[in-house]
């Protein structure tokens, strides 16, 4: 049986994957309304991938990498 930390892990996975492909389409989309869906799922899945992700880091199921050097923290 899957742990929750592979389950919460899979799903970024999935979410960052269809935020990678929605970026795709969103560019290739010619039909002004069929593209403002597409930025509307988009953004959707965006919002779900940050709760996602703070869930992720609150659960320690995510270590971020380090920040590079002379990166600005906020």
């Amino acid at each position: 049986m899957l742990q929750d930390k592979e389950i919460v892990n899979d799903y970024l996975t999935g979410i960052n994957a269809s935020l990678t492909g929605y970026a795709a389409v969103i560019t290739e989309t010619n039909h002004p309304d069929l593209r403002q869906t597409i930025i509307e799922l988009r953004n959707q899945d965006d919002v779900r991938q940050r709760h996602l992700y703070e869930y992720a880091l609150e659960h320690q199921f995510y270590t971020p990498a380090a920040p590079a050097p002379g990166d600005i923290i906020h």
